[in-house]
């Protein structure tokens, strides 16, 4: 498997300015171990995915490269300058790849760089010879120097392709020239935005385009909007990627058939802070622009003379499958790329006890719950919040993280032996992040809360929000977990955020504004030292939910939390809006006793089972209320997932309709199985056909616990009729392939 390794910066920022580092560098290498290296003077340059080509050629004026061709192989169709120009300058219809103020003047720009002088914008232009590309048996990067004039700042474009998966990958590099090697603090520039790339999507006039949304509990709702004409903009203030907007779109031609056909294009950002994306459909061009990066409302990057920056990377897809081929792009890339594997061992069956206790942590309720969940099968027992030093409510303890002797009065390790003797793994939810004001970390720290000058603190939940942009609380938060999985046989850490980033920013910092920046990064190296030194404990990603779920942080952690909303139906709605951009195998889902607030129609136990079965199955219902019946019931539903587990994490999705639908299913399909779940609105089971998809259609499949066999032929025209035998409301369809 490839794996991707240059999103996370692993040294030191620079004092507080931490933005202003350099992360690791992609190297691409032959397979004898020798990097090829080419210095192109051509005009014309052509990167491979698995299925796309993606080719730019010089832009008009040498003012950088424009996009030529982004889709099937053999389509290309040179961009031609218009006959009439009138109110714009040729650079600002061209369709450039990375565009400055200044290079372009009346439409929009990558990047705004403010002079100390006091003006704005910079006129790029690409060197002669300055195009470097670097290709092994897979993967091809090119690298493009751009310059200004004046000499005091150039511009590295970053454009990433690998024929194993189908993700363009781009990003961009500002460097503030020294050439005195005396530099000034008053030369410095600032980057009053520093976009990562524009993507020219030649879906236009126009472009129906597709995006998530949603408000804490019901993340990942799908939108559509017909954006005939003008500029859409989503992005989040929050410090993190926020439940409102997913950093995510999806774009096909206005007069697209369906969810299945004609070509369809995606963008998205790979950052885990603030951030915007811009999709600009200006009136009669053939491109739609979509531009994306750090958030430019909260803050800017200041660059002193020798300095530079990294972007957050973006990645783009073409599919010809429409979005449901999208889906599956991102789901192959996100599978093979940024996993570090696809086995049960990161993706276990968990029982969290937060549903059943709250804050009432009690080593004997506790290990009577274990003792249960381990009944049903569960593979992990993970304690919630309420475990350390004065959490008795969510108003005082948070960032004390030692054990709280009242609940444990002989240690975790008492709790930790009884997991573990029977059989399960054993972890701990943690909130690195954030502090209350009744703490004694507070007390000792008060310095390392967010806090704008002499306004009031802002809580919500009762806390306030470290600044992780700071190196002594980077390392705090470094030590403390180390400390934890060193002292303690943990290997499931569940890190959680509760609440966004308010008041953000050092007022007497000259690198103040850049603390999102600093934050996020501080977060992905963190993360990234548990990888790196704990490789045997699973990492949940969690923020309130779905607060912060991107592709920087699925390079860093094995399973993310979708949303706090638990409720099966409302849960199914907000799983199948997330799959249209993350692969199953990172959605953790659980079954509890949480009622729906929004689709209140009642659902089976075996329906909750089912939508949990959808990605990574956990657990968290009090099971000190489950009768013995229904124990017994569980644990053969938990036997069931674990025998499709390997299916519904390495299958090709597809869903059958929507979960507002009388019926709807997603089936998974891996070579040897297909799998499928079904849910149906009403106690009374409808009469549902499902028409499979993508089948071969000369593989022959049996259905298990049956005599029906079937081809994949007529599957698809046939249809396989639902009979509902695991309850009225759901079911559980395994076909297994026979022809082999």
């Amino acid at each position: 498997m490839e794996r991707r390794r240059g999103w996370v910066d692993r040294r030191r920022d620079s004092a507080c300015g931490g933005v202003l580092h350099v992360p690791e560098t992609v190297r691409l290498r032959s397979a004898g171990g020798i990097e090829q290296v080419t210095s192109e003077p051509a005009a014309r340059w052509t990167l491979h995915t698995a299925t796309s080509t993606y080719v730019i050629t010089r832009a008009p004026a040498e003012a950088g490269l424009v996009l030529e061709h982004w889709g099937a192989p053999g389509r290309d169709q040179p961009w031609t300058a218009p006959d009439r120009l009138h109110f714009a300058t040729l650079l600002d219809l061209a369709p450039l790849e990375y565009a400055a103020l200044g290079t372009r003047h009346t439409t929009t720009s990558e990047l705004i760089v403010q002079r100390p002088a006091g003006h704005d914008g910079i006129n790029l232009r690409l060197a002669d010879d300055s195009v470097r590309v670097d290709r092994d048996g897979h993967s091809t990067h090119l690298q493009a120097l751009l310059t200004d004039p004046a000499g005091d700042i150039t511009v590295t474009l970053h454009v990433l392709t690998s024929t194993r998966h189908d993700v363009v990958e781009r990003w961009a590099e500002v460097s503030h020239v020294d050439h005195g090697g005396h530099a000034d603090p008053t030369d410095a520039v600032v980057l009053t935005r520093v976009f990562s790339a524009g993507w020219n999507v030649p879906v236009g006039p126009g472009a129906r385009l597709h995006t998530l949304v949603g408000q804490w509990s019901r993340e990942f709702q799908p939108v559509e909007v017909e954006l005939t004409a003008g500029e859409f903009s989503i992005g989040s203030r929050q410090g993190i990627t926020s439940h409102r907007y997913s950093p995510f779109v999806a774009l096909q031609t206005p007069q697209a058939r369906g969810a299945s056909d004609d070509d369809a294009y995606s963008v998205a950002l790979a950052w885990s802070g603030s951030w915007r994306m811009l999709v600009d459909a200006i009136p009669f061009h053939s491109h739609v622009r979509v531009s994306g990066g750090l958030d430019d409302e909260t803050g800017d990057v200041k660059l002193q003379p020798g300095q530079r920056f990294e972007t957050p990377h973006m990645l783009g897809i073409w599919s010809p499958h429409g979005l449901t081929g999208l889906s599956r792009a991102w789901h192959a890339y996100q599978r093979e790329v940024l996993a570090r594997d696809l086995g049960p061992q990161h993706r276990p069956i968990v029982y969290n006890s937060w549903y059943a206790t709250e804050f009432n942590v009690r080593v004997d309720h506790q290990l009577a719950l274990a003792e249960r969940a381990a009944r049903l099968g569960a593979e992990a027992f993970v304690v919630d919040d309420g475990w350390f030093t004065g959490r008795t409510s969510d108003r005082s303890g948070l960032g004390d993280w030692h054990v709280d002797d009242a609940k444990f009065p002989h240690g975790l390790e008492e709790l930790i032996d009884g997991v573990l003797g029977l059989g399960m793994r054993f972890g701990l939810w943690v909130e690195p992040e954030a502090v209350n004001p009744d703490s004694d970390l507070y007390r000792e720290h008060p310095d390392w809360v967010y806090h704008a000058g002499h306004r009031p603190f802002t809580t919500i939940r009762n806390q306030y929000i470290l600044d992780f942009g700071r190196p002594d609380v980077e390392r705090w938060a470094a030590d403390m977990l180390t400390r934890l999985l060193t002292t303690y046989p943990i290997s499931y850490l569940k890190w959680d955020m509760n609440r966004p980033v308010t008041d953000g920013g050092r007022p007497a910092d000259p690198h103040g504004r850049e603390w999102s920046i600093q934050h996020t990064r501080a977060y992905l190296r963190v993360m990234a030292m548990l990888r790196r030194d704990f490789p045997h404990v699973t990492v949940e990603a969690c923020a309130g939910g779905g607060g912060r779920i991107d592709n920087a942080v699925l390079a860093v952690c094995d399973v993310v939390w979708p949303s706090d909303e638990t409720g099966p139906r409302d849960r199914l709605a907000i799983q199948h809006g997330f799959l249209s951009a993350f692969t199953p195998s990172v959605m953790s889902s659980w079954v509890t006793d949480e009622p729906d607030h929004i689709n209140v129609e009642p659902a089976s136990l075996e329906f909750r089972f089912v939508v949990a079965m959808a990605g990574a199955l956990g657990i968290g219902a009090d099971l000190m209320q489950w009768d013995p019946a229904r124990m017994q019931h569980a644990a053969t539903l938990v036997e069931l997932y674990q025998e499709i587990r390997s299916t519904i994490h390495r299958g090709t999705v597809f869903r059958h309709g929507s979960p507002t639908d009388d019926s709807y299913a997603i089936q998974y399909t891996t070579d040897g199985k297909v799998v499928l779940l079904v849910w149906a609105r009403g106690q009374c089971p409808p009469s549902v056909r499902i028409y499979f998809a993508d089948l071969q259609p000369s593989h022959r499949y049996r259905l298990r616990g049956s005599d029906v066999v079937l081809s994949g032929s007529e599957a698809s025209e046939r249809g396989v009729p639902v009979p509902f035998s695991i309850a009225p409301d759901c079911d559980v369809l395994v076909f297994d392939r026979i022809d082999r």
